[in-house]
């Protein structure tokens, strides 16, 4: 069981792990062992609450496919085991961020004495701009 809150978690058997082989420089290592994991998670077939799921499938992340299914690829480690760990807490900051829900904000205008403070302070600084310039003869 993955913990997202509390009371919400998912089951094991709706998240398909896969060992694959990593990619990119790492020597013998890399060519022999499959220890990147490639994580899948489809949000449709899910028991997550209806408001998380409308959340994640309305984000516009790249690791949310057309069809709904997270597709999170851990390579970063070199042994399988810290790879399965960092997909499964990628996977889990991931549906957390969907379930933030951002505070509404209001539109204020700047109070009436802002406003002057800022032009006056404007109308000094083109004034002291325009004593930098040359003299000019009469």
């Amino acid at each position: 069981m993955l913990e997202i809150t509390p009371n919400i978690s998912i089951p094991d058997d709706e998240i398909d792990v896969s060992a694959i082989r990593a990619q990119g420089a790492g020597g013998q290592n890399v060519n022999k062992v499959s220890s990147a994991i490639h994580l899948r998670f489809n949000i449709n077939d899910s028991s997550l609450p209806e408001f998380y799921k409308e959340r994640l499938l309305a984000l516009r992340d790249r690791r949310i496919s057309k069809e709904g299914v997270i597709i999170i690829k851990a390579q970063q480690y070199r042994t399988q085991e810290k790879n399965r760990e960092d997909a499964l807490a990628r996977l889990q900051a991931l549906v957390r961020s969907a379930g933030i829900v951002q505070k509404a904000r209001r539109p204020t205008k700047p109070s009436k004495g802002s406003q002057t403070r800022r032009m006056d302070s404007k109308t000094l600084r083109g004034k002291i701009k325009a004593l930098r310039g040359k003299p000019f003869d009469h």
